[in-house]
């Protein structure tokens, strides 16, 4: 299902550990109520955003809104660690870890389930089958519907599912007019170009081919092409921003829909993820999956050719 997502990473206040004020919930509050004013009811979260700050404010406007939790889907990801064991960062995703985290997410979010878990990115030390264990426990105790992933190749979902009873229905990645090598790795097979980008080639493909929805984070480009303040705009930005802009006055519409529109046009069916915890700019994106069928092909080729900076092959 394609659709515009409201990415929750921004709520809760610092990556400190101190703790959230009343403040951060009346702005959580406001950003969920501008969502749904603009169509959106899938929440995107991760049991780390804001050292589990963006669950927790999340929970309180749930706690305070009866009867929002069935007008909404909720997912939250877990296979990340952050400052323990001396670490900065390490991943986990073993059996006890999944199931540890996944409780905690559910506390936070003072739900009884999430519609889908992500597993945030792949963990060298996994075993499949303990992924698949603990993935099992979870939905047959009903605090998970649906399983996904993040940051992952079409080689790595393969390994998983091949252990895994349930199937895998989606896969979030960076995708944006800004971060393009998941486009550029499919115009650039058979071109010395290629090297220049990591994307795994193929796995835009196989999503597709297996009905897993592609969610593009990022997808806004941090407002490098509407109007966020940079110190030296690359000549390809700004000449960017000004089509956008132009785009947007054409169409009656605003850059970030145009943005949006761009990337949803791509018959990957691609779902974006907004990030904003700005009211305006989240209702900005309202008229996104119209302006996906309005962009001529000549305007999406446009778009792409001037970020890029350079004609494509």
């Amino acid at each position: 299902m394609q659709e515009v997502i409201y990415g929750c990473m921004g709520l809760g206040g610092s990556w400190s550990g101190e703790p959230h004020g009343a403040h951060h919930v009346d702005q959580a509050a406001a950003a969920v109520q501008a969502a749904l004013d603009a169509g959106i009811t899938m929440f995107d979260h991760a049991d780390i955003y804001r050292t589990g700050k963006s669950e927790a404010v999340f929970g309180e406007v749930l706690a305070a809104e009866p009867g929002l939790r069935e007008r909404i889907r909720l997912q939250t990801k877990c296979g990340i660690r952050l400052n323990e064991r001396g670490l900065q960062t390490h991943y986990d995703l073993s059996r006890e870890a999944i199931l540890e985290r996944v409780n905690g997410s559910l506390e936070r979010l003072r739900t009884d389930y999430v519609d889908i878990l992500l597993l945030h990115r792949p963990d060298p030390l996994a075993d499949p089958a303990e992924v698949a264990s603990a993935v099992g426990q979870l939905m047959a105790e009903g605090k998970v519907r649906e399983l996904g992933v993040s940051n992952m190749s079409a080689a790595q979902i393969e390994v998983l599912q091949d252990r895994l009873e349930t199937p895998i229905v989606a896969n979030q990645l960076e995708m944006s007019l800004l971060k393009r090598a998941w486009l550029e790795s499919q115009v650039l097979v058979n071109h010395p170009e290629h090297l220049d980008y990591s994307f795994p080639h193929g796995t835009l493909e196989f999503c597709t081919r297996n009905n897993i929805t592609l969610q593009a984070y990022g997808s806004l480009a941090k407002g490098v092409y509407t109007g966020a303040e940079q110190d030296n705009p690359t000549s390809a930005e700004a000449a960017t921003a000004e089509l956008v802009a132009e785009l947007a006055g054409e169409y009656s519409t605003t850059g970030e829909a145009v943005l949006l529109g761009w990337l949803m046009k791509h018959p990957a069916g691609i779902s974006p993820v907004i990030g904003t915890v700005n009211p305006d700019r989240i209702s900005a994106c309202a008229d996104a999956a119209r302006m996906a069928k309005a962009l001529t092909r000549a305007d999406w080729y446009k778009l792409w050719i001037t970020a890029r900076g350079s004609n494509i092959p």
